[in-house]
């Protein structure tokens, strides 16, 4: 029976295990792709959660925290949540170099080198088994698909991409997504594609098991899924087609179609609102511009055209009803297998409050990301091929508008306003983890807010 411990402020004496993990965590977190306070320094760590998945595996939920100032009651300061599955050993393989935390001195753990339990084969492919039996190890609680069997013993890889969590890949048939940055609720990860799996979409794997813990909150852990294996995905064809001169609107129409009838999947499978309330949602667009203004310098100078784009928005037509859409939509969210796309990473962008991502939005939203997302692929050859990216920009709305019954380039003032919106999350997001692509969003940012219209393509 797996052992478990929690940690509340009325508990402090089970902090010991936080107390020996707690210099070695602060210096390795901060490191990883996942942590979202790069920029700020870790002040205090809290220990939410503590399993024993299975002997030598430990399953901790950590809180981290970026001030010193306590909340009022005791509880702990404003801050984040993360997810760790960490193993320890005397002598650690050679192989788990790149896993490695570091060596405790002291407490229960002392004399162990501590690693990250995703990065071993073995570790990893006893998670897989444990997801292959639903129930339950303290306030962890797996769970499946009754109609799927979850095969075992598959050989696992920890996926090397950037990204905001971590995927391991089973036997190239199964892949699953850890969520690391943990929020309360129901992740959109999984209760997207199952709700679009029970109305008959194909565009998306279904979950084929979860899991999810009940303390300190309900939340949603981590979701496995088929693995597409002779898939790519579209940011790798489109960087592919522009190294080899090939043409991409052709896949870009069909993109567009495969876009539209998600939209239309998502649609059914959950309620949609009254369109969209362009008065509140510029409100919103202006003050994340604020925020981000704050914390990146160079966008300073742009703000007041910026600001301009989301005055038009609250008072031009209300555009498409909103609803539920993919949230953060651009070509490495997409995979082309064969001839068909596939849509995939429901999560939406992750440094939002999850209720956000939950509620419905205009479409134009996911539209204008993936425009985003041809000007950024277009921006990495040299020289510049503007022209790649507006043929493909025509081609994704013209698909999208044989499906949908709405055609985006005749929403001007709304895909200006939003992909201004994106452009200005993906400034303060490279400024943050990869400040040698801030050049890409800056461009884009002194066309929308010198320029205008994103209708007419990158200028």
């Amino acid at each position: 029976m797996p052992k478990t411990a929690y940690l509340s402020p009325s508990r402090t004496h089970l902090a010991e295990p936080m107390m020996s993990l707690a210099e070695l965590l602060r210096e390795w977190l901060p490191r990883q792709r996942w942590f979202a306070g790069k920029d700020r320094p870790v002040t205090e760590l809290g220990l939410l959660s503590m399993t024993e998945l299975y002997p030598g595996c430990l399953h901790l939920l950590v809180h981290a925290s970026h001030s010193a100032v306590p909340a009022p009651g005791g509880a702990h300061p404003p801050g984040d949540v993360y997810q760790l599955f960490l193993a320890a050993r005397e002598h650690p393989s050679p192989r788990l170099a790149r896993a490695l935390i570091g060596r405790v001195h002291d407490g229960t753990l002392a004399g162990l080198t501590v690693y990250d339990a995703l990065y071993d084969p073995r570790s990893a492919q006893l998670l897989l088994d444990r997801l292959s039996h639903p129930g339950t190890a303290g306030p962890l609680r797996f769970e499946a698909d009754p109609s799927l069997r979850v095969p075992t013993g598959l050989p696992a890889r920890l996926l090397d991409a950037e990204q905001s969590n971590s995927s391991l890949v089973y036997g190239d048939a199964l892949i699953l997504k850890v969520f690391r940055r943990i929020q309360p609720g129901v992740n959109p990860d999984l209760e997207v594609p199952g709700a679009l799996a029970r109305q008959g979409c194909r565009r998306v794997p279904a979950p084929v098991a979860w899991f999810r813990t009940t303390y300190p909150q309900r939340a949603t852990l981590g979701v496995l899924q088929p693995f597409l294996r002779d898939a790519a995905d579209g940011w790798t064809l489109a960087l592919h087609a522009l190294a080899t001169g090939d043409d991409f609107t052709a896949q870009a129409r069909e993109l567009g179609r495969a876009t539209a009838e998600v939209h239309l999947a998502l649609a059914s499978a959950f309620p949609v609102g009254a369109p969209g309330e362009n008065g509140r949602t510029a409100a919103d667009m202006t003050e994340r511009l604020t925020a981000a203004a704050t914390c990146v310098p160079a966008l300073r100078p742009f703000v007041p055209g910026l600001r301009a784009a989301f005055a038009a928005l609250a008072t031009c037509d209300a555009g498409p009803s909103a609803q539920r859409i993919h949230g953060d939509l651009h070509l490495g969210q997409v995979l082309r297998a064969g001839r068909d796309w596939f849509v995939i990473d429901f999560e939406g962008e992750p440094s939002r409050p999850l209720s956000e991502r939950r509620s419905a939005h205009s479409p134009v939203r996911d539209i204008a990301g993936m425009l985003r997302s041809f000007d950024y692929a277009a921006r990495q050859r040299r020289p510049w091929r503007p022209e790649w990216a507006r043929r493909c920009r025509e081609a994704y709305c013209a698909g999208y508008a044989a499906l949908a019954g709405w055609d985006p380039r005749k929403k001007h003032v709304l895909l200006r306003a939003y992909e201004t919106d994106r452009a200005v999350y993906e400034v303060l997001y490279e400024a943050r983890h990869r400040p040698d692509w801030l050049p890409v969003p800056m461009a884009a940012i002194e066309r929308l807010a010198l320029r205008g219209d994103p209708s007419r393509g990158p200028a």
